[in-house]
């Protein structure tokens, strides 16, 4: 059968005519196939989860109470473009109230249907072809991808435990930071948990002087802060004068799949990337953003969160540690991003974290999330469905009863 006329017409972005002819697997969807097969293969087996990078529990009572109020009135039917000025006042609120941070509403704020949609529209604003994006790795790609889509290369910074889990900026070569226009972070860091700090912030402000360079810092897991308390980038002397901030609804205050979010700080750039936002989409639902503006204005929900995550990150650690892993608990996040083992005292060697992920999955139904993008580390997600903190410890008990017996080798 002959290709259809318009195989030769896809774009090199998403691979030419070569578009839907490769066979490699994605390392998520390898996840969900051995998945699927063990729970086939061992059907009175439960799985324990902990490949999953979502909150486990809804939106708080009274805010989906706000949700069904709201979308009852006329007045919100409507596109919400880059409007909603509740929400992004709420939002201004809460940048103040929680880290100090004065924001104008207007100018300085501007919602996003999920922080993915606007690390997606960021590199629209600055990226022309052969131009750079700096970015950590493990990470989240989003703003690599829709670089390489505007004709840009993305130079990668790994996220080494040798040097805490920050980006090397000495490392970069001088022909990259020639060509470079945005460094995109993330602190709370996913999935190594590492903390932003003052310092490491203030080294941002300094580096993106030097260099003619815009930081974008993605706080989708701001909240999740347990050594200090959570802090934004903004706080720092001089942050608003050379990048933005992006913070998610999601995890803080478990509106997954609300799809809602702000970018904030610096207000021609902000002015920027509402003015792609504008030209990409019509808003999130008018509902939507103001019961997510009475959720910003009750700091229980966050809190809340915090303190269940971090409890359930400490029974993770303590249990993983019986069995030869080296952990402790991350600074943030929910995630916990450990040293995947070399192999098994039976003789297997695993080639790397993939391999270790698949054979926990098949041979112990216990799902983890492979990265090798930076040495060979697992990641455990502690949004596991548990009823309660009885629910929470049978789970962990379950958990060491499969792992007892494996016997790794680190």
């Amino acid at each position: 059968m002959s290709e259809p006329y318009f195989q030769k017409l896809f774009a090199d972005r998403i691979g030419g005519r070569n578009y839907g002819k490769s066979t490699e697997i994605y390392k998520f969807e390898k996840i969900k196939r051995a998945k699927r097969k063990a729970l086939a293969d061992f059907p009175d087996r439960k799985l324990l989860d902990f490949g999953i990078g979502e909150n486990d529990e809804m939106a708080a009572p009274a805010i989906r109470a706000r949700l069904a109020e709201e979308i009852n009135k006329l007045e919100n039917r409507g596109y919400a473009d880059n409007g909603c000025l509740e929400f992004k006042e709420a939002a201004a609120r809460f940048m103040k109230r929680r880290f100090g941070v004065t924001l104008d509403p207007v100018t300085e704020i501007n919602h996003c249907i999920g922080s993915k949609t606007a690390l997606a529209m960021i590199p629209e604003a600055f990226i022309n072809p052969g131009d750079v994006t700096l970015m950590t790795v493990p990470g989240y790609p989003v703003a690599g991808t829709h670089t390489l889509y505007s004709g840009g290369s993305v130079y990668k910074l790994p996220l080494l435990a040798e040097n805490d889990f920050y980006p090397d900026l000495k490392s970069i070569p001088d022909d990259i930071l020639a060509k470079a226009k945005l460094l995109v972070v993330n602190y709370p860091n996913s999935p190594t948990g590492q903390l932003g700090t003052a310092a490491f912030f203030d080294s941002l402000v300094e580096f993106a002087h030097k260099n003619d360079i815009v930081i974008v810092q993605d706080a989708a897991h701001g909240m999740f802060s347990f050594r200090a308390r959570p802090m934004s980038f903004l706080e720092v002397d001089g942050a608003k004068d050379v990048g933005i901030e992006i913070h998610s609804m999601s995890k803080g205050w478990n509106m997954i799949g609300w799809r809602l979010g702000w970018f904030c700080g610096n207000a021609t750039i902000v002015r920027a990337v509402a003015d792609i936002k504008d030209n990409s989409d019509s808003g999130q639902n008018l509902a939507i953003q103001k019961a997510a503006a009475a959720a910003l204005d009750d700091d229980t929900i966050p809190d809340q969160a915090r303190e269940k995550y971090h409890r359930r990150l400490n029974k993770l650690v303590a249990s993983l540690n019986k069995f030869g892993f080296d952990c402790q608990c991350p600074g943030g996040t929910y995630f916990l991003y450990t040293k995947a083992p070399k192999g098994l005292k039976s003789g297997r060697v695993f080639a790397n974290a993939e391999e270790v992920s698949q054979f926990l999955i098949t041979e112990q139904s216990v799902c983890t999330v492979p990265w090798d993008d930076a040495g060979p580390f697992l990641r455990f997600s502690v949004t596991y469905l548990a009823d309660g903190e009885a629910g929470e410890d049978a789970l962990m008990a379950e958990l060491e009863k499969r792992l007892e017996n494996i016997g790794f080798v680190f």
